[in-house]
């Protein structure tokens, strides 16, 4: 526990000290965001400096890697290298938009084959050195070799979900660092993942530094670098701690940001009619007259009321209630 918090605290520090310097070398080299021209809501946001995920990128691995090193730190390795290779995949997003000042970067056939090429690698892993079982509160569930199809599909609908949710200030890091902090609460009291909770810890402290930011009216941006590190990440820590069925749980705002996209595209080539004002959801609410404000505190407080329910069904397995 004592590691926990003080792993916390030291990417938190870290973090912070990493802001500024971050945001005046992003300035520097004119890393700037352009707004999509029917996101009108967001023009003025218009040339807030991008690429800022690395703040919580560098100081979650540097303070992560400190602790592994400690104990069994082959899979929490792998793990933050995961996260690293999807980083640098929406770091070249990012780089092709900002040369050519523009918000399309790499072609979806060039992302999905990143993701996907990414995947496989840590599918072959799980299946040949993990095992091939998932978890959903105690009950085991073997999928043999579909393990691999498994995580790949896993794996490219949470770096999606996460990508899709970035649209907000600070909608994807406080969604994403409630659902790190409750995952991680879980791990601990799983006890055999000691070091992936470690991970969970690091990050949230990493991603609260960020928040101070990146919180309405962000000073920067994520960007594509930062929502796929935290997708890579998200879905790393899953499919090795072997708990992938309660990612879209404690996630489920993650879920609905890509089940509406998914929805609104496939209605309106079928009808020529959208379901939403604007997707994903939480441009609908925009376009509704609500506060980004107010759509960021509402998804935080559901994955914090979703994350408490799954810890306390996993406090009942561990036999701690």
């Amino acid at each position: 526990m004592v590691n926990y918090i003080i792993a916390f605290l030291s990417a938190l520090g870290l973090g912070l000290l990493l802001t500024f310097p971050v945001i005046h070398l992003c300035k520097k080299l004119k890393i700037n965001q352009t707004i999509l021209h029917y996101v009108d809501k967001h023009m003025d946001k218009s040339g807030t400096p991008t690429m800022g995920g690395w703040i919580f990128i560098l100081a979650g691995m540097a303070v992560s890697l400190i602790f592994i090193f400690d104990g069994d730190f082959f899979v929490p390795l792998i793990v933050l290298l995961v996260m690293l290779g999807y980083g640098l995949l929406g770091f070249l997003d990012d780089y092709i938009k900002i040369k050519f000042h523009q918000n399309e970067g790499l072609r979806p056939y060039q992302k999905i084959i990143g993701q996907v090429g990414i995947s496989l690698i840590v599918a072959l892993y799980i299946y040949f050195k993990v095992g091939t079982s998932i978890d959903l509160f105690g009950l085991k569930i073997e999928l043999g070799l579909f393990i691999i199809p498994f995580i790949i599909l896993f794996f490219v609908a949470v770096t999606n979900a996460v990508n899709l949710t970035d649209g907000l200030d600070g909608l994807a890091g406080g969604v994403s660092g409630v659902y790190l902090l409750f995952f991680g609460i879980i791990l601990a009291l799983l006890s055999e993942f000691d070091s992936l909770a470690l991970i969970c810890f690091a990050f949230v402290g990493a991603i609260l530094a960020f928040l101070c930011v990146n919180s309405f009216p962000a000073k920067i941006f994520m960007g594509d670098t930062g929502s796929l590190a935290l997708g890579g990440l998200i879905a790393g820590i899953a499919v090795f701690s072997g708990l992938e069925l309660i990612m879209p749980i404690i996630g489920i705002m993650f879920v609905m940001s890509v089940l509406s996209d998914i929805l609104q595209v496939a209605h309106y080539k079928r009808t020529k009619r959208r379901i939403f004002k604007m997707a994903p959801l939480h441009h609908h609410f925009e376009k509704l007259g609500v506060h980004e404000n107010r759509i960021v505190t509402i998804y935080i407080v559901i994955t914090l009321v979703c994350g408490l329910c799954c810890t306390l069904g996993y406090m009942f397995v561990a036999g701690v209630i």
